[in-house]
C-alpha cells in the first residue's frame, strides 16, 4: 500500500488518481499509524517551504516521518516534497527541512523568467531503480522558483537544463526525490511512479 501524505500542501487528488491509473491502490492519510504500515510513502508539495515544515509540525508527522525512513522504507518527495527532504531552505527567511539529503534549498537567481514552468528534458546522471526504465531526454513538467543544492553531487540521479543545471531527481538511501511533478508528466511520469511502486515492493535500496 502507498501512503499518500495529507498535510494541506500537494496535489493530493492528480498524484492518487496518477497511482490508480497505474494498478495502485493509494490512500491519503495524515495518520502516523498509517504511514508506518505502508509499503512507500509520497510527500507531495505546493506552497512555500516554511509553511510545509510548520503544518507536517502540527500534525505530529515529522517524527513519524524520519522513523518510517529509518526503519529502510521507501519515500517520494515530490516537487515541494522533494525540498522538504533537504536540511534547510532559504525560502522567505530560513527554514530547517527533514534533514534526510543533506544539501540547501535556494532560489534560482539570474536574467530569465523565475519560476520555472513547463516541460523540461531529464538527462541522467546515475542509475537508479525507479529510473531504471527510462532514458535521457525524456520530458517532464516543472514548476518552481528554488532549487536544491545538495552537498554531495553524487545524490543527483538526474538534472534538467534551465539557464544551469537543475536537480530533478536525487536519491539517498530510501529516500528519492523529484524536483518536477510526475504526476502532470504523461507517460514519464507514470512511469517514473511506476518504478517506485515496484521498489516498494522490496527492490534493491
Amino acid at each position: 500500500m502507498i501512503a499518500i501524505v495529507d498535510y494541506g500542501m500537494g496535489n493530493l487528488l492528480s498524484v492518487a488518481k496518477a497511482l490508480e491509473h497505474i494498478g495502485s491502490e493509494p490512500i491519503v492519510t495524515d495518520k502516523s499509524e498509517q504511514l508506518a504500515v505502508a509499503d512507500g510513502v509520497i510527500l507531495p508539495g505546493v506552497g512555500a517551504f516554511g509553511d510545509a515544515m510548520d503544518n507536517l509540525r502540527e500534525l505530529g508527522l515529522i517524527a513519524p516521518l524520519l522513523a518510517y525512513v529509518e526503519a529502510g522504507k521507501p519515500l517520494l518527495g515530490i516537487c515541494l516534497g522533494m525540498q522538504l527532504l533537504f536540511s534547510v531552505s532559504e525560502e522567505h527567511g530560513e527554514h530547517v527541512g527533514l534533514d534526510l539529503i543533506p544539501g540547501r534549498v535556494v532560489r534560482m537567481q539570474g536574467d530569465y523568467k523565475i519560476p520555472q514552468v513547463g516541460w523540461n528534458q531529464l538527462q541522467f546522471r546515475r542509475d537508479h531503480p525507479v529510473t531504471i526504465e527510462l532514458e535521457s531526454g525524456e520530458f517532464a513538467y516543472f514548476v518552481h522558483s528554488y532549487l536544491a543544492v545538495p552537498s554531495d553531487p553524487g545524490v543527483v540521479v538526474a538534472s534538467a537544463d534551465y539557464h544551469q543545471d537543475v536537480p530533478a531527481i536525487v536519491a539517498k538511501g530510501n529516500v528519492i526525490g523529484m524536483q518536477f511533478h510526475p504526476e502532470k508528466s504523461s507517460h514519464t511520469g507514470l512511469r517514473l511512479l511506476a518504478g517506485f511502486v515496484k521498489w516498494c515492493g522490496g527492490g534493491e535500496r
